[in-house]
């Protein structure tokens, strides 16, 4: 009777420690290039484009140090629609009305390296790129200057200095 008590209330445990962590710790709900697009057109968020390689050392750091830091994911999520994009994939994907592959897309906004972060408006049009890896701190004011829309008003080095 005991075991199967101390049996319970460990699965109890576990299971609660589960649930109250998911909160805690938010994701990022990376979409696919189409479906991310046609939900930016829907919420009217901003659309973060994440282009990567298989084999790039720093995209997989991005996406160890920052996109699972938990104020990125946060606001990433309540912000953002995130897609990724791998830059040597010959998969197609339609973007203006045009079928390319993810390798022509890559190439047609100008990326040369890896990794390299793609904001669009929530039409698809081009807003910036912001190549490499940017730590998560940093990452977090990009995200912040662009989603709240500062930098229509703001050059980026004032915003930097008068941030709270």
């Amino acid at each position: 009777m005991t075991k199967r008590v101390s049996i319970s209330l460990l699965t109890a445990l576990l299971t609660l420690a589960t649930f109250s962590s998911a909160g805690e710790n938010p994701t990022v709900k990376w979409k696919g290039f189409t479906e991310g697009l046609s939900e930016a057109k829907k919420t009217g968020k901003k659309v973060l484009v994440d282009v990567y390689t298989d084999w790039c050392g720093w995209c997989k750091k991005m996406d160890k140090d920052v996109y699972a830091d938990n104020k990125v994911a946060d606001y990433l999520s309540k912000n953002y629609v995130a897609i990724k994009l791998n830059a040597e994939s010959k998969n197609t994907l339609t973007y203006h009305d045009k079928t390319m592959t993810q390798i022509e897309f890559s190439q047609g906004f100008g990326v040369t390296g890896y990794p390299c972060t793609l904001f669009l408006k929530d039409d698809g049009e081009p807003i910036t790129k912001v190549p490499g890896y940017i730590t998560a701190d940093k990452f977090l004011d990009i995200l912040r200057f662009l989603g709240e829309d500062h930098y229509l008003t703001t050059k980026w080095e004032d915003y930097l200095a008068n941030k709270k």
